[in-house]
C-alpha cells in the first residue's frame, strides 16, 4: 500500500546531512548502533481519542463532578507525563522550535493569569469550583496539544492519529443517523461501571418535527462543530486514499458529511462554507467540478429521502430576523457590556460564568471576553491563527500535492474550528474543544515535519523534475498552487 508523501520512507535517497529531524527512526540505513526509542504519544493520544468519542460526555467519575469526564482526566495525566518526559533522556520529545506549542502555552498562562485575577475577592462558591474545574479542563487541553505538537516524530504516525480522528467522527455520524432514523437518544442507554450521569440526559430535540442528532455529544451544536472539524481531514484521507481503501474512505466521507444535515443547525451550513472556500480552490478544476455535482445530488437525494430536511433549513435561513435563537444571540451582546466593563482585561474568570444564573450567550469569543477578558481573548484567537498560518506556511514549504493536500486540510479543520467557537460556548463542553486542541496539536507536529525537510519537501523529488514554483498561480489543471 502506498504511503503519503510525508510518510515517505524514501529519504534514503537523500544524501545524510540533507535528511530532517522527523526521519524515520526505523528506517533502512538509520543509525543501527542505537535501537530505535519507543514513542507512545500517538497510543496515548488514541486512547485519549476513544474515551473523548466513545464515552458519552454526560458519563463523568462520580466523585469528580462536572470536573469528571474520562477523556479530561486523562488528559490531565498526559499533561503530567509530558512535563515528566521533556526531562527524561530516552523519551524522544522534539524541543525544538515550535509555534503551536508557544501559542498553547501563552494560551494558559492567560487563563491561569484570569484565574489568580479572580481569586484576588472572594468569588461564590458554585463559580470558585467552576474556576478550579477550568484549569482541570485547561491542563488536559494543553497537555494533548502540547504532546501531539512534540511527541508525534514520525509522519506516518501523524497519519495514523487522523485516520483515527477521522474513524471516531465516523462512529458518532452513524450513531447520529441511526438516532435521526428512530427518533432515539441511543447515548442514554450506554452505561459503563464506575461512571455515573451528571446531567440528566433528555429525549432529542427536534425542529419542526424533525429530531437534531446528539450522538455522544452533548447537543447538536457540539455534534456539528465535530464532524465540521473532522470533515476536511476524511476529503483528504479519500483522495489520495490507494485503490484497495478508496471506497471505504469515501463511505466516510458519506456517512460524515450526510450527518451534518441532521443536527438542523446553521453552524454547520457556515462550517460547510467555510471548508468549500478554503479547500475547492486549491483543488484540480475536475475536482471541483464532481464536487460541485455531489453537492447538488446529495441535496436531491436528501430531499428524496426526507424533504422536511431541506425545508427545516430554509426555514433557518429565512427566519434569520425573527427566530429565537438569533434574537437571544444578538441581545447577548449588549447584556455582556456591564459584565466586560468590569473586568476588561483579565475577566472574571475562567468557566465561572454560569448560563444559568446569568444568561446565555452561545457565542465562546464572547463568553472569553467575559470570562478571561482581553488579554484571555486575544490568546485564544492568536491560538487559532498560529494553527492557520502554520498549516498554511508548512504546505508552501513542499511540492509534492497530497502533502501540501494534507496541510491544507488540516488549514480547513483549525478554521472550521474557529466558526464553531462563534455560534455556541464550546469550552464549556467535552468532545469539541478536545479535539479541536488536539487537531492544533497534529497541525504543529505536520508543521515541524514539513519545514524539517527543507527545500526538499517531506518526500524526495526525482532529479529530472524542474523546480516548482512557491507563487500561488494557477497550474495547468486549475488548481491554485
Amino acid at each position: 500500500m502506498p504511503i503519503h508523501p510525508i510518510l515517505s520512507r524514501g529519504d534514503e535517497q537523500l544524501p545524510r546531512h540533507a535528511r530532517g529531524s522527523a526521519v524515520l527512526l526505523d528506517e533502512p540505513g538509520a543509525d543501527d548502533a542505537a535501537p530505535p526509542r519507543k514513542n507512545y504519544a500517538v497510543t496515548l493520544l488514541t486512547c485519549y481519542l476513544i474515551l473523548l468519542m466513545a464515552i458519552p460526555s454526560s458519563l463523568v467519575i462520580g466523585p469528580l463532578g462536572a470536573a469528571g469526564p474520562p477523556a479530561d482526566v486523562f488528559a490531565f495525566f498526559l499533561l503530567c507525563w509530558y512535563l515528566l518526559a521533556r526531562f527524561h533522556p530516552a523519551v524522544p520529545l522534539q524541543t525544538g522550535r515550535q509555534p503551536v506549542r508557544l501559542a498553547a502555552i501563552l494560551f494558559a498562562c492567560a487563563t491561569v493569569a484570569t484565574y489568580i485575577s479572580a481569586n484576588r475577592v472572594t468569588m461564590p462558591v458554585q463559580e470558585l469550583s467552576g474556576a478550579d474545574r477550568g484549569l482541570i479542563m485547561l491542563s488536559g487541553w494543553l497537555g494533548i496539544t502540547l504532546l501531539a505538537a512534540d511527541g508525534i516524530d514520525r509522519a506516518d504516525r501523524l497519519a495514523i492519529l487522523l485516520r483515527r480522528i477521522v474513524a471516531g467522527a465516523t462512529a458518532m455520524a452513524a450513531l447520529g443517523g441511526v438516532e435521526f432514523a428512530t427518533g432515539q437518544d441511543l447515548a442514554k442507554y450506554i452505561v459503563i461501571p464506575g461512571l455515573s450521569v451528571h446531567e440528566q440526559v433528555t429525549d432529542l430535540m427536534s425542529i419542526n418535527g424533525l429530531s437534531r442528532v446528539t450522538a455522544t455529544a452533548a447537543q447538536p451544536l457540539e455534534l456539528t462543530a465535530v464532524l465540521l472539524i473532522a470533515l476536511p481531514l476524511a476529503l483528504h484521507q479519500a483522495r489520495f486514499a490507494p485503490p484497495a481503501l478508496r471506497l471505504r474512505r469515501w463511505a466516510q466521507v458519506a456517512v460524515v458529511a450526510a450527518a451534518l444535515p441532521m443536527t438542523v443547525s446553521r453552524s454547520a451550513i457556515l462550517g460547510l462554507l467555510v471548508i468549500g472556500a478554503v479547500l475547492l480552490p486549491t483543488w484540480l478544476k475536475r475536482d471541483r467540478g464532481r464536487a460541485y455535482g455531489l453537492v447538488l445530488a446529495a441535496a436531491v437525494l436528501g430531499w428524496l429521502a426526507d424533504p422536511g430536511v431541506l425545508s427545516s433549513f430554509g426555514g433557518l435561513l429565512g427566519n434569520v430576523g425573527t427566530d429565537n435563537s438569533i434574537i437571544s444571540r444578538t441581545a447577548a451582546y449588549s447584556s455582556a457590556v456591564p459584565f466586560v466593563a468590569q473586568h476588561p482585561w483579565l475577566g472574571q474568570g475562567f468557566q465561572t460564568f454560569f448560563p444559568q444564573t446569568y444568561f446565555f450567550i452561545d457565542n465562546q469569543y464572547l463568553t472569553s471576553l467575559i470570562e478571561t477578558g482581553v488579554v484571555g481573548l486575544l490568546a485564544l484567537l492568536a491560538l487559532f491563527l498560529t494553527g492557520w498560518f502554520g498549516a498554511r506556511s508548512a504546505r508552501r514549504s513542499v511540492s509534492d500535492d497530497s502533502t501540501r493536500d494534507l496541510l491544507q486540510s488540516l488549514a480547513a479543520s483549525v478554521a472550521a474550528a474557529a466558526v464553531a467557537f462563534s455560534t455556541f460556548d464550546v469550552l464549556s463542553f467535552v468532545i469539541a474543544p478536545g479535539l479541536t486542541f488536539l487537531v492544533l496539536g497534529c497541525v504543529g507536529a505536520a508543521w515541524r515535519l514539513a519545514r524539517s525537510r527543507q527545500p526538499e519537501g517531506l518526500g524526495p523529488q526525482p532529479a529530472s523534475e524542474p523546480a516548482v514554483s512557491r507563487t500561488r498561480s494557477k497550474d495547468a489543471r486549475g488548481a491554485y498552487r
